[in-house]
């Protein structure tokens, strides 16, 4: 049986992963639009635009702020909900190992991202448009297994996890 506590923090997961979803779309058209060449300025001027009308960009001015909230996230994923998770679901122990699995691998994903970010150029632009392609399908496939797989626990738990 659902719990209200449960409920609201699941929906606040599905709000941050639909948030995640959302620029990692932005930021992935972006990166082949400048792997067909996008001058530099309209490059600047669309980031600019990122910064006033996208939810997440508001706050994360660029894809290497972009990446130090999805590490934020998975962090606290790591260091708060999972122990609880384990705590009062002992039989998602193996889901767990895997989430946490994936969130190493993402933080790799992440890190590589951030350095051909880092060293974009006119070399460096398929670097970029590789690593959001490999990052957009592992995060993907990764949201969607841990809303899938611990969706139900959380939706039970009488205390926020991440208090």
């Amino acid at each position: 049986m659902s719990h209200p506590l449960g409920e609201a923090f699941f929906q606040e997961l599905l709000w941050v992963h639909g948030m995640i979803r959302q620029d990692l779309e932005t930021v992935r058209e972006l990166a082949l639009r400048v792997a067909g060449g996008l001058p530099a300025e309209q490059l600047d001027a669309e980031i600019r635009s990122l910064q006033t009308n996208g939810p997440l960009w508001a706050l994360k001015v660029n894809c290497l702020h972009y990446c130090r909230f999805v590490h934020g996230h998975h962090q606290a994923e790591d260091w708060k909900l999972f122990p609880t998770l384990r705590e009062v679901e002992p039989g998602l122990a193996p889901v767990v190992d895997r989430l946490e699995a994936d969130h190493r691998l993402v933080s790799d994903q992440l890190d590589e991202l951030e350095a051909a970010a880092a060293a974009l150029g006119e070399d460096g632009r398929e670097r970029v448009v590789e690593a959001l392609n490999v990052l957009g399908e592992h995060l993907l496939a990764h949201l969607e297994l841990e809303e899938q797989s611990i969706g139900p626990a959380l939706r039970r738990m009488d205390r926020h996890p991440l208090g």
